[in-house]
């Protein structure tokens, strides 16, 4: 990633540990999030690190936010090569579960946090690619990269039971090869990562039962259970990078055997 501007969604676990990858991979990193706190810890630990970053705070399912966070990235940086849509939620402790016990806020605030914010900052990173240069080592505009879940494509029946959640990373995945098909033209490319369960903030109830323990040892059976957030990174960062650039409209999901262990 050598020199490529990198804009995530994101200041913890796997969106953290991307950015300090992509930074010490020569990439100039930019994120966007609602804690002031965690993004200066992010910024402060890239730049003891040699890497290069900035950073901006806000609630990403307003519009406001998108575009003021393009308009620094490009102001910092003077490109987008790369998007990474990382921040998203889990509404459980507001009611999500079997779709016949679901609230109603923990629909809604699902699909704000974990669609809305993706439409809107993909919308104005998409603006801002169509409108730069290719580049010359690969003839493309740029790569959006979008956080699905295993929930999308291979549900659990139990443990993981949070239809909402499911839903909203479903729709994630639809607007990854909706977009693949059209952007392709304009050699800008989608694609999406589906993991199972990984070692982060967002996954620490189920970290913190045995019961749901258990199961990921048999059901991640590669791994022996819960996936590392260093593994994911990896991913990413290839799925950002140049060495990915004949990939769009994949749905990738490193899931430890999680579609086949049972």
């Amino acid at each position: 990633m050598n020199n490529r501007v990198l804009l995530i969604s994101g200041s913890r676990g796997i969106a953290a540990e991307t950015a300090k990858l992509a930074a010490s991979r020569d990439a100039r990193v930019f994120f966007v999030s609602r804690n002031l706190e965690r993004c200066q810890t992010l910024a402060d630990e890239i730049e003891s690190a040699g890497g290069e970053s900035a950073f901006t705070t806000g609630d990403l399912a307003e519009p406001e936010t998108a575009e003021h966070a393009v308009a620094a990235c490009l102001k910092s940086f003077g490109r987008i090569d790369a998007l990474y849509n990382v921040a998203g939620i889990s509404a459980r402790k507001m009611g999500d579960g079997p779709v016949h016990k679901c609230s109603i806020e923990a629909w809604d605030l699902s699909m704000q946090a974990n669609v809305r914010s993706v439409f809107l900052l993909t919308r104005a990173t998409v603006a801002a690619m169509l409108d730069q240069e290719p580049l010359p080592e690969t003839g493309q505009r740029g790569v959006v990269l979008n956080m699905s879940s295993i929930q999308a494509v291979a549900p659990a029946a139990f443990h993981f039971e949070t239809h909402a959640y499911a839903t909203s990373k479903a729709a994630i995945i639809g607007l990854t090869q909706t977009m693949a098909a059209h952007y392709a033209r304009d050699k800008i490319r989608v694609n999406a990562i589906a993991p199972a369960v990984v070692k982060t903030p967002l996954t620490a109830r189920a970290q913190a039962d045995p019961v749901v323990g258990r199961y990921l040892e048999e059901r991640q059976a590669l791994t022996g259970g819960i996936l590392d957030v260093e593994g994911i990174a990896e991913l990413s960062v290839f799925l950002l990078g140049d060495g990915s650039r004949h990939l769009t409209g994949e749905v990738i999901s490193p899931d430890g055997g999680w579609r086949y262990a049972l």
